[in-house]
């Protein structure tokens, strides 16, 4: 079998990799391009699957809304109420003060890897020379060569055929659907325990119905996940209090193993490694989809810049020059984001008295001095530019 030679070859089809492939398109349309996704051609395949909540910043919207890929069913966060279980501190950051519309959105999974199929889709009609090839795990792809590969495969943590740098924070994160006695709407909960982050999050089924992230130590976590309905409820509403009334029914328990995974070079040669190939985070802060996104759009740009150039001015060390470019154009965003993400997740976890009352300073801080909080938040909602 004859070798097809592409421009990008795009691995992995998950919303990483998809969004890359169609900002590439709309860029540059003529782009030879061959995304390789391991995900069923069908979308109902996928109807039933991954439901977890994920958070996505305003400025992922934004991005997203430039391929019309903004899913229909999701739930704006106008207020996060941030505190610590049984000690002072607290923040409350509102949309108001950012003078935006939103502070962020909770979308399910498998929502936004649907709307991005479904926008790829439609790019693809005017991409003479796009490829979107599904294959499986034992599938043979030498007959496909590209100029540049780009790794965007994603996975979780510990289920990664890599480990490079970064760390176990022997934390479980379980998750779930929970109907409360009385949510404010749009509201985001974080509250931090002596285990980790317990956040409570909006849904799309309404005011009443939340999602949970609820972070502990592996075997705490699974303790909690063996638990009859009525013991999760009454444990759960210990740790949260009653700010929301009670909580009534909980569903669709699942756990998730947390750590830290980040390459230190993004780039080698004519390849690059972008969203969950490229760092794993914790959902602390829930920045690890929104610095995928922010990846795949800026090679995206570099890329399209490059290849719609003529074939004589796409030459290896263009294409390792327009990566390295890349590279450092992502740098402040990449150490960022990990940096406070990393941050947060250890520093919430310790119960040292020294650095308890520290963070409890920091919250009450955070709350009177609006040019702080302002800037943290810009930072989670579009990155550091």
């Amino acid at each position: 079998m004859s070798a097809k030679i592409f421009d990008i070859a795009i691995q992995g089809g998950g919303p990483v990799g998809l969004a890359c492939a169609a900002w590439c398109l709309q860029k540059f349309p003529e782009a030879k391009i061959a995304l390789l996704d391991r995900n069923p051609v069908d979308d109902a395949d996928l109807a039933a699957a991954d439901s977890r909540g994920i958070a996505l910043s305003h400025g992922s919207k934004l991005l997203l809304d430039t391929i019309n890929a903004w899913p229909t069913e999701c739930a704006d966060i106008h207020r996060v109420h941030v505190s610590q279980a049984g000690r002072f501190g607290r923040a409350l950051m509102t949309r108001e003060e950012l003078g935006q519309d939103a502070l962020g959105h909770i979308i399910r999974y498998r929502d936004i890897h649907l709307t991005l199929r479904k926008a790829l889709r439609a790019i693809q009609k005017k991409s003479p020379n796009f490829v979107w090839q599904h294959i499986d795990a034992q599938a043979d792809t030498s007959n496909i060569q590209a100029k540049c590969v780009v790794h965007a495969e994603g996975g979780l943590f510990k289920t990664q055929d890599w480990v490079e740098s970064g760390r176990d924070y022997e934390q479980s994160a379980l998750v779930g659907l929970v109907e409360v006695e009385n949510a404010a709407p749009y509201q985001a909960w974080e509250r931090f325990t002596s285990e980790g982050p317990l956040a409570v999050l909006p849904s799309h089924y309404g005011s009443n119905i939340l999602n949970l992230v609820w972070c502990g130590t592996p075997s705490s976590s699974q303790a909690r996940l063996a638990l009859s309905d009525a013991e999760f409820l009454k444990s759960l509403q210990a740790e949260f209090g009653s700010r929301i009334g009670q909580f009534l029914k909980i569903q669709d328990r699942r756990l998730y193993e947390l750590g830290l995974n980040y390459r230190k070079e993004i780039t080698q040669g004519n390849e690059v490694w972008i969203g969950n190939a490229a760092q794993t985070l914790h959902p602390v802060a829930g920045q690890g989809l929104n610095l995928g996104l922010r990846d795949a759009y800026l090679l995206a740009e570099k890329l399209s810049a490059l290849f719609s150039k003529p074939e004589d001015q796409k030459t290896p060390l263009a294409i390792e020059n327009t990566l390295q470019d890349y590279a450092q154009s992502r740098k402040a965003d990449r150490s960022a984001t990990i940096g406070l993400t990393d941050f947060m997740a250890r520093i919430f976890t310790s119960n040292l008295l020294p650095i308890v009352i520290g963070r409890g300073l920091a919250l009450s801080a955070l709350q009177w001095l609006p040019s702080v909080k302002t800037a943290l938040a810009r930072q989670m909602m579009f990155g550091r530019r």
